[in-house]
């Protein structure tokens, strides 16, 4: 099947690439970092499952219409903290978190493409396969470290993280050099990817992260 997808979060974007390439039957035609691309794709790929993020655009009825109007299929990448408008959610055919795991993401995607409807509520259930990886590496990893992967999937830099945790730029290379060690990666992208594929930490991050704490 041909995906559309479209994110503006560039870490977000090429890791979740990297694993829908992963899949034999997925192909993404195309990426998007912003509404303007995003719709440019939609008209010249037609009939594609379209992946966006809820806060890609201010008229997601408008991006909607476009969707369907190329007879395409869309999936919705809910941020953070939010609650999409209902009137959306009746529209979209999928929904998935901004912590989706990988193959949560692949099973919505086929289930899209096939006609079905995918909609993954803010309250994450757990898999009926217990990641036993991600979570031996949640359990080494410390609050803030969780705090800060939470904050580089959402792509962040360093200096904004610093910010948002009232703290120094150098505190957090020194953390990442930490989680890079506990992790197994090298950067900021495989740690993204990473993130992506183990469903137990991206539940931890989800759970950590500093912006939906504030709002709790």
């Amino acid at each position: 099947m041909q995906v559309v997808l479209a994110d503006n979060q560039a870490i977000f974007r090429t890791g979740t690439s990297r694993v829908l390439a992963l899949e034999d039957d997925i192909h993404v035609a195309a990426q998007c970092s912003d509404e303007e691309r995003l719709k440019e794709a939609v008209g010249a790929l037609r009939q594609s499952v379209v992946i966006f993020p809820s806060s890609i655009s201010r008229d997601l009825h408008d991006l909607l219409d476009w969707i369907e109007q190329a007879n395409s299929r869309s999936v919705m990448i809910l941020e953070h903290g939010t609650d999409a408008d209902e009137s959306v959610l009746q529209r979209v055919e999928g929904v998935v978190l901004r912590s989706v795991a990988g193959p949560q993401l692949v099973e919505c995607i086929h289930r899209v493409a096939a006609g079905e409807r995918s909609v993954q509520r803010a309250t994450i259930k757990p898999m009926p396969s217990p990641d036993r990886v991600g979570a031996r590496v949640v359990q080494r990893l410390t609050p803030k470290e969780l705090q800060i992967i939470a904050l580089v999937t959402d792509g962040a830099k360093n200096k904004d993280i610093a910010t948002q945790l009232n703290t120094k730029e150098q505190v957090v290379k020194n953390y990442l050099r930490s989680i890079y060690d506990k992790t197994g990666v090298s950067d900021r992208l495989e740690l993204a990817l990473y993130t992506v594929h183990h469903r137990a930490l991206a539940e931890a991050i989800e759970l950590a992260h500093p912006l939906r704490s504030k709002r709790a």
